[in-house]
């Protein structure tokens, strides 16, 4: 990982976030020597083969992505024969119902805190720390992430410790691997409309990503806001500017703050539009997200005269 001295990237006129981009630090010292955790390979939990090429991006993952997944329903077996049963599960629903070629994410962490490989040659590549396997987890995005099935379903519930302690460190692992800083560990609902990787986990990744810094050795910089994500149901002066945006862009919603089936429609309308990716998460079976307006859809109805950062931190307080 690259040192550089946060006064002379002011100097440069690079700001902290860009710095991070680059898999810089901003202090004066590298960062801590990151064990790897043990991490199981296709070969061990009986992985089907892929149907087609395994592509190898020739460039280090921008992004590492943090995903929830209500298949198979969680039970009481924290056992390593369980999360081998999940990752061949989950392979399953990949490949036989959405048509991919094999696991969507490039690993997979259980809730006994074991972690498998997911896609085919994911921790080969990883462990060279120069190029990333392209996966099937986020929407429009798969050649900047590195995303992490978390076996369970957290939109109402918190994670079991075992899972945490596992998920800290192998974020931190593929982190220092990489040279990505912690404001750019991600939760899937930041690049698509998806309730994933549930409420309860997503409101924890600042806690993952200090924690993360603190195996690396390196502060956190405060992440940037990101777009919020609205559901049916929801109230409240947000979903009066989604709704006055929409109006604006020719859809014909009220704008009372009430997210209600006219706004759903116009929303679930517009993203088939824009040919955005729906239900792109195992989670949408225990709800269906038709309709939710989040990271991919605020584009497309916000107004120009403002940039993308601005908007979204004026939204993170509205």
């Amino acid at each position: 990982m690259v040192k550089v001295d946060r006064r002379t990237l002011l100097k440069a006129g690079v700001t902290a976030s860009a710095a991070g981009a680059l898999g810089m630090t901003t202090t004066g010292t590298a960062a801590a020597a990151v064990p790897a955790p043990t991490i199981h390979p296709t070969s061990e939990w009986g992985a089907r083969p892929a149907t087609g090429t395994i592509v190898v991006e020739n460039h280090k993952p921008t992004y590492i992505v943090v995903h929830h997944a209500v298949d198979p329903p969680a039970d009481n077996d924290f056992s390593l024969a369980r999360a081998f049963f999940v990752s061949r599960f989950i392979q399953d629903l990949h490949m036989d119902k959405n048509g991919w070629i094999d696991s969507g994410q490039q690993f997979t962490n259980s809730r006994g805190g074991h972690v498998t490989e997911g896609r085919h040659r994911s921790l080969e590549i990883l462990r060279g720390g120069t190029r990333h396997v392209q996966g099937a987890n986020v929407g429009n995005h798969n050649s900047e992430v590195i995303g992490i099935e978390n076996e369970g379903l957290y939109s109402t519930v918190d994670v079991p410790q075992a899972l945490w302690n596992s998920l800290v460190g192998l974020v931190a692992y593929i982190a220092h691997q990489y040279g990505i800083s912690p404001e750019f560990i991600k939760g899937h609902r930041d690049f698509n409309s998806t309730e994933c990787p549930g409420q309860v986990l997503y409101d924890r990744l600042p806690e993952l990503r200090t924690a993360v810094g603190r195996v690396l050795g390196v502060p956190v910089a405060r992440a940037e806001a990101e777009w919020p994500l609205l559901k049916p149901g929801d109230t409240g002066r947000r979903v009066q500017l989604a709704q006055r945006f929409l109006r604006a862009a020719g859809f014909g919603v009220p704008a009372d703050g009430v997210f209600g089936k006219s706004t759903t429609d116009a929303v679930a309308a517009l993203a088939a539009r824009a040919g955005l990716p729906r239900d792109t998460c195992t989670a949408a079976k225990a709800a269906g997200e038709t309709g939710f307006l989040g990271a991919d859809v605020w584009p497309l109805i916000v107004p120009a005269d403002r940039s993308t950062a601005a908007w979204r931190a004026d939204l993170a307080h509205a």
